[in-house]
């Protein structure tokens, strides 16, 4: 999952270097922390949260399969 995240955030910056992913796993969760440049957030995000909805939408399907939760918090 973490792969397919980064896949999907590296095409949507102009920065790619400075894209991190921290990973903190639970039990039954994991959340993610994507890091990007500051001037890159407004792309991860996109109007009104649409990008960042679609994002956690399809990280979310694919964890269900797994039967595990995820959140996705996005730091600039």
């Amino acid at each position: 999952m973490k792969d397919i995240l980064e896949t999907i955030i590296k095409a949507l910056v102009e920065d790619q270097e400075a894209v991190e992913i921290n990973t903190v796993e639970g039990e039954k969760s994991i959340v993610y922390e994507v890091k990007v440049a500051e001037h890159d957030m407004g792309k991860i995000i996109g109007r009104e949260g649409k990008i960042a909805r679609s994002i956690r939408t399809l990280i979310k399907a694919l964890a269900a399969k797994e039967q595990k939760r995820v959140t996705i918090e996005f730091i600039g």
